[in-house]
């Protein structure tokens, strides 16, 4: 639930995440706190994670209209990044997630707690977490170097943004496979300039909610009236970041865009990975946001 007048936000530290959540880019598996078997072909980051829900935005600018991270670029984003905290984001069709190392949890309530109602979910149900659990021994990071500027590119690929009735599932859980599996071509060098267009397609079950990002072209393989999409059918550019694997480490990547965004409230949806990080913007807005992002970098060098 939202917070009171005084705090209009409200973030919700979850433990789990959904059983799969698979980028054809890059094949991650996200299993939340489920084993997996031991392989020699699965990598396994070191760290848990934890994932926020943020179910309002706080303190918005009067007007704003962006979705996606954009909106939480200055509520949370930047408040983050500013306390050296490495985060990753995962935009779906229905909401957008954070996730945030465990052992960063402490540093992240003391950051949000001002903007919001910080809840834990505790047997299925939100909890408050009171602030001045995380107070005693906090230290605010010492400043560091200015982040890396990262480079950015944009495929000429027109992306969808899809949901799907659970039910109807089985009906093209066929092609899914085939796309997710067996149809695309092998990943590029993290380096390699040719970007005409990229081989993205993003499957992600949350608690029972379905949300795919397809290009528009593979799009047109899936029977029409199971995919859902918003009333205006709009059409989504993309922007990648990064010219080498990002890895988990580094903080301030997803801040890199979201800030500048939320300054010309332009929506955006955004999902990291090891190699890259992707943000999804309105077709019609692509040209004015890598002229802004490139002359981000200009001035930083």
């Amino acid at each position: 639930g939202a917070g009171d007048a005084g705090n209009p936000g409200a973030v919700e530290c979850c433990t789990r995440l959904c059983p799969l959540v698979l980028v054809q880019e890059e094949m991650r598996c996200v299993p939340g706190l489920e084993e997996l078997p031991p392989s020699e072909f699965l990598q396994v980051a070191d760290s848990t994670w934890l994932v926020l829900s943020v179910v309002s935005n706080g303190r918005a600018p009067a007007g704003c209209q962006a979705t996606g991270v954009t909106k939480i670029a200055r509520s949370v984003i930047a408040p983050l990044a500013e306390h050296h905290v490495s985060v990753l984001m995962l935009s779906t069709y229905q909401t957008d997630f954070i996730l945030v190392r465990e052992r960063d949890l402490p540093v992240v309530i003391h950051t949000l707690a001002g903007e919001f109602d910080i809840y834990k979910e505790e047997n299925g149900e939100s909890v408050p977490v009171p602030c001045d659990d995380t107070a005693n021994g906090f230290f605010k990071p010492k400043p560091t170097a200015s982040p890396t500027l990262h480079p950015v590119q944009s495929p000429r690929n027109r992306f969808c943004i899809l949901t799907v009735a659970p039910d109807t599932l089985p009906a093209i859980a066929t092609m899914l496979i085939d796309v997710l599996f067996y149809s695309h071509s092998l990943p590029k060098e993290p380096g390699a300039q040719d970007l005409d267009s990229i081989t993205f397609f993003a499957f992600s079950l949350i608690e029972g909610y379905i949300s795919i990002v397809m290009d528009a072209e593979t799009q047109k393989r899936f029977p029409s009236n199971l995919l859902l999409t918003s009333s205006s059918g709009e059409l989504w550019r993309m922007v990648r970041i990064g010219g080498q694997p990002l890895g988990f480490d580094e903080c301030g990547i997803v801040a890199q865009i979201a800030e500048p965004l939320a300054a010309v409230d332009i929506s955006a949806y955004y999902i990291s990975t090891f190699n890259f990080d992707h943000a999804l913007v309105p077709e019609e807005g692509i040209t004015e946001v890598i002229q802004l992002l490139q002359k981000r970098q200009e001035s930083g060098r």
